[in-house]
């Protein structure tokens, strides 16, 4: 079985791409999760909410972050149960620019997707996508998930922990 990435968006993109970098001070401005069969799950603001795509992938307009401890399975489910919604305009404003945390249930927006995916339910919409990122590279380096990881890998240092 492949790894799931984080796909962090870093292409010039529209102008509500530069809106997303300039309010968050990053270089990233959309998120996506790049499952082991090659299809990309998000909410899209340019296809208009939740769903999978093939993406042809361009080093210089994506960071990808492995996530080895995502859960495939809740993925899948979290997608199954949100694919067609529509995509979260005002949960965007009201839960990053203004920080409020209020969102739709109908509607989601990339970020929010990607951390209900990856497990963080009930705070999904207070991730942007550099926090998102940031969130799964601290967890990837705690000691524990490089164990577990090494073990799944059949790494050779993993005889020794």
């Amino acid at each position: 079985m492949g790894l799931i990435y984080l796909a962090l968006y870093k292409g010039k993109g529209q102008l509500f791409n530069a809106a997303i970098r300039a309010w968050t001070g990053s270089e990233f401005s959309h998120c996506e999760l790049v499952m082991p069969d090659g299809r990309w799950l998000s909410a899209s603001a340019m296809d208009g909410g939740v769903r999978a795509k093939r993406i042809d992938y361009k080093p210089e307009h994506w960071h990808l972050i492995p996530v080895p401890w995502a859960n495939a399975r809740l993925i899948e489910s979290v997608f199954d149960r949100h694919e067609g919604k529509g995509y979260d305009w005002a949960g965007i404003f009201l839960s990053q620019m203004l920080a409020s945390g209020l969102h739709s249930e109908r509607r989601m927006f990339c970020s929010e997707f990607c951390a209900v995916a990856l497990g963080f339910t009930g705070i999904g919409q207070r991730f942007s996508p550099v926090l998102l990122g940031e969130t799964v590279h601290r967890i990837n380096r705690l000691p524990f998930v490089q164990l577990a990881h090494s073990l799944n890998e059949g790494h050779p240092d993993a005889q020794h922990a």
